[in-house]
């Protein structure tokens, strides 16, 4: 059997609050990271603008863009210069009323592979997102872009899945991605304290992070990057958002390839295919499933 190697890259930077500098202070990162081998670079959640849904105001809804659009069609030209597959995540105007949490996988060649739709809508105290997105549906069409739900995606380096944010604590998100075939479950992020919290509860959430989501690469024998932001966003009348950062690379077994702390930061790791089939071949976890005895699953609660 042929096994692969690929490697993957992570960009963690705090957002200018100005979108050409923070399309310039991106792409500079992403410069970086093929430069040092990255195929696949994965961008943070929303990383064009400083996170807008520590609020409800409707004039937030001109940040977004439609897939393409400018951003979409910069970050073409700068894979297809590179030789890269890139992630973009990107607040996506698809139409009037209708906003949705994207992430564009765009192919090597510049071409726009698909867009997954971030399925888990959050609410919480400053992260107002089911005022701003539409969830992703679920539904299949002949035309690739269109796919909706859990899907993957064939890039010149293999098989991917995106899931964002929220979806990161969904055992079930990660199960059906990886059952598409995903090599990698990429979870582009943007995850933060709120200040007050910090002391007593910062460590704890970071930990709780960081293990759900070894937790999906271990149970499903894939890869998994998670790409976070970084830096205090101030919101009038509140506390703001510090975004804890701590990207990172794990493999099928769980062990932790590359990380990073509450800095920027640039991540590269190498991926083997070997490792995968190593993994599922001695933890067969797929194999020792029982499909027939799920269907509860699929109630919202059970008493």
């Amino acid at each position: 059997m042929t096994h692969e190697r690929f490697s993957i890259g992570l960009i963690q930077l705090p957002v200018a609050t100005d979108q050409e500098a923070a399309l310039a202070s991106h792409e500079h990162a992403i410069r970086e990271a093929a430069g040092r081998g990255a195929g696949i670079v994965c961008l943070q959640e929303l990383f064009a603008s400083p996170y807008f849904c520590k609020a409800s105001d409707a004039e937030r809804f001109n940040l977004a863009e439609p897939i393409p659009g400018p951003t979409i069609e910069h970050m073409q030209r700068l894979g297809k210069e590179l030789g890269i597959v890139l992630i973009v995540p990107l607040f996506e105007r698809r139409a009037a009323g209708v906003y949705h949490n994207s992430a564009a996988v765009l192919d090597a060649d510049g071409t726009i592979l698909g867009v997954y739709r971030k399925m888990h809508i959050p609410d919480d105290p400053l992260y107002y997102e089911k005022y701003y997105f539409t969830p992703g549906e679920i539904y299949q069409e002949s035309e690739p872009r269109e796919r909706g739900g859990f899907q993957t995606f064939d890039t010149k380096f293999g098989r991917i899945g995106v899931l964002i944010c929220w979806d990161q604590w969904y055992p079930e998100a990660a199960r059906i991605t990886s059952l598409l075939g995903a090599r990698v479950l990429f979870y582009p992020t943007a995850i933060g304290w709120h200040p007050a919290e910090k002391e007593v509860w910062g460590a704890a959430q970071v930990d709780a992070w960081r293990t759900i989501q070894r937790s999906h690469a271990i149970a499903n024998g894939v890869y998994v990057a998670a790409a976070n932001r970084v830096g205090f966003e101030a919101e009038p009348g509140t506390g703001g958002l510090e975004f804890f950062g701590h990207s990172f690379i794990c493999d099928p077994f769980g062990d932790v390839l590359t990380e990073a702390g509450t800095d920027p930061a640039v991540l590269v790791a190498e991926c083997d295919t070997a490792r995968i089939e190593h993994t599922r071949r001695n933890w067969p976890f797929l194999r020792d499933r029982r499909i027939d005895a799920y269907g509860p699953i699929l109630s919202r609660y059970l008493a």
